[in-house]
Formats: structure tokens, C-alpha cells, sequence
């Protein structure tokens, strides 16, 4: 089914909305789930909450790319989850990637700025890497994948990963700086 279909059953109410939505992307959100939560019955649970989500938003809004706006809810209802889980202690498969980029978006000097502000100039940054540094960026900290499972998907060394995440990573730093974001 097409997501054009899809966001139809949510607009008419359909009880066929859900269960077309996960035939479509219920992989991708137990997948992001799995790679944040790294529990089973968390993940499960996740997965159900976002569909709950996607369902207490469309309508009023119409989405642009469903498929975005559906790893977006995952991913938040995941973190969100993983940080309640979580709050004493820590576990290592989504805290890494977090703390790496910590040293690029954590420098603000105390100046007060909107998550609105900060997304738009990560937004903008990402807009200027190249095809292959973006997706490299995005599969490690916006899907979590581990250095190995970046490689494997996009047949890259583990030197040009790590490395491309090094520079990136910099860069990122520097373009927040000159905005006044870091």
C-alpha cells in the first residue's frame, strides 16, 4: 500500500491504518527500536506506542515523507524510553554514539537557544556533506548502528567510517561554532 493510501485510513479513521502501517514499516520501527532499547519486550513495546502516536497525530498533520515522520516518532518514543530505563544507569550501545557527539553540541556557553535552532543548523550542515558522509553520519547517530553494521550496509572500511565520523564530527563543531550554537 502506498503511504498516500496509508495516511487516508488515518484521515477517514479506518481501524485498517495500523495494521497496513506495520505490514509497510513495522520492521523499520522494531529495528530502531531494537538498536536503541537492545530489549526485546522494550522494543515490542516501543513499536506499539509508536503506532499509538502516528495514530493521535494524523490527522491533524499530514506528513511530507511518512516514512520519516514514522522513524521520527520511533526513535523519540525509543530514546525517550531508553533515558527512563535508564536514568541511574547506563548501557553502552546507545550511549556511545551520544557521547561522541556531546564534544560537537554541549559548548554553548550558556547561551540559551531553541531545539528549534540547534535542528535547523544540523539540518543545514547535513545539507552540505556529501551523499556518502551523510548517510555515514546519520546511520551512526540518528539509527545507532554500530561502526560494523555502517560498514557492512554501505561496503565501507572501518578506517574510512571512523574517520569520516572524526572529520565530521569536527566540522560540525567549527559550523556550530560560527553560528553561535556551540
Amino acid at each position: 500500500m502506498e503511504d498516500t493510501d496509508i495516511m487516508e485510513l488515518y484521515f477517514s479513521r479506518s481501524e485498517n491504518a495500523i495494521p497496513e502501517t506495520k505490514i509497510k514499516y513495522g520492521n523499520m520501527i522494531s529495528a530502531i527500536a531494537m538498536r536503541i532499547l537492545n530489549d526485546r519486550s522494550d522494543a515490542e513495546e516501543c513499536e506499539n506506542d509508536t503506532y499509538m502516536g502516528i495514530w493521535n497525530v494524523i490527522p491533524p498533520q499530514r506528513p511530507f515523507d511518512l516514512k520519516a515522520f514514522i522513524a521520527k516518532i520511533a526513535r523519540n518514543l525509543a530514546l525517550k524510553k531508553y533515558h527512563f530505563i535508564n536514568a541511574e544507569k547506563r548501557k553502552p550501545q546507545a550511549a556511545v554514539p551520544l557521547s561522541e557527539l556531546e564534544e560537537c553540541i554541549s559548548g554553548n556557553d550558556g547561551r540559551n537557544f531553541s531545539d528549534g535552532e540547534l535542528s535547523a543548523a544540523i539540518n543545514e550542515f547535513l545539507g552540505s556533506l556529501s551523499e556518502e558522509n551523510r548517510k555515514i553520519f546519520l546511520l551512526r547517530y540518528w539509527y545507532f548502528l554500530s561502526i560494523k553494521e555502517i560498514c557492512k550496509r554501505l561496503g565501507v572500511s572501518k578506517s574510512k567510517a571512523e574517520s569520516s565520523l572524526f572529520r565530521t564530527r569536527k566540522k560540525l563543531k567549527k559550523f556550530l561554532a560560527e553560528r553561535g550554537l556551540y
